[in-house]
């Protein structure tokens, strides 16, 4: 999974970063309001933090923005400001969630997890295809009960693709959304981890569709 923070106080966005890194994410970080609405417009991410007390264009001028373009990432607004007529006028330009500094980091992951189910249409904190059980709390993944070792970009591609459980995902649709934009796009290692994948969970557990992209499926007599 892949997000966006847009925050302009240093320290803060690189603590942001590396903690969102530590969970399993690909992460970009804009500085400033302009950085951060060019990028939300040309890349592909599955949330955004965005801060409203941003230099050059201020934070519910770019969601505003981002919601006429049609952007649809979910996005946790987060900010100094803790009164109710700014939490109000967050969500009224789309915001789809507050959080309100200072705040615990544990707290804003949590959030983060939940939006991005939310938005893919899952429920439950634990993504299932038969008996493979992935827990986005913990970031443990099982078969069959029994634990299974993932590398971090293999359970970055896993998750994905159960997210979207059931839908055809592209290499390029992967490529954008587990890495962050300073990664060689032009790199076959998609390819590698699908089948690392395979020979960890089984050689049927992501189907190629061939022309279009990667699929994975609930089996048949689940």
């Amino acid at each position: 999974m892949r997000l966006l923070i847009v925050e302009d106080e240093p320290t803060l966005g690189q603590q942001l970063r590396n903690a969102l890194e530590g969970a399993g994410y690909a992460v970009d970080l804009a500085t400033d309001g302009e950085e951060g609405h060019f990028l939300g417009s040309t890349e592909q991410y599955d949330a955004i933090i965005l801060d409203l007390g941003l230099p050059e264009v201020d934070g519910l001028t770019v969601l505003d923005r981002w919601r006429r373009e049609g952007r649809t990432a979910p996005v946790l607004v987060l900010t100094a400001r803790d009164s109710w007529s700014d939490k109000v006028a967050g969500l009224d330009a789309g915001a789809d969630d507050y959080v309100a500094k200072p705040f615990q980091t544990e707290e804003l992951i949590a959030r983060l997890r939940a939006l991005i189910r939310r938005a893919s249409g899952n429920a439950s904190a634990e993504l299932t295809a038969g008996d493979i059980r992935l827990d986005t709390r913990s970031g443990k993944v099982t078969k069959d009960g029994e634990p299974v070792k993932l590398t971090a970009q293999e359970y970055k591609l896993l998750s994905y693709l159960l997210h979207h459980k059931g839908k055809v995902v592209s290499r390029t649709e992967l490529i954008e959304h587990i890495y962050d934009q300073d990664f060689d796009r032009d790199s076959n290692t998609i390819e590698v981890f699908v089948t690392r994948i395979r020979k960890k969970l089984g050689p049927d557990v992501i189907t190629t569709i061939r022309g279009l992209g990667y699929s994975l499926e609930e089996p048949a007599n689940a």
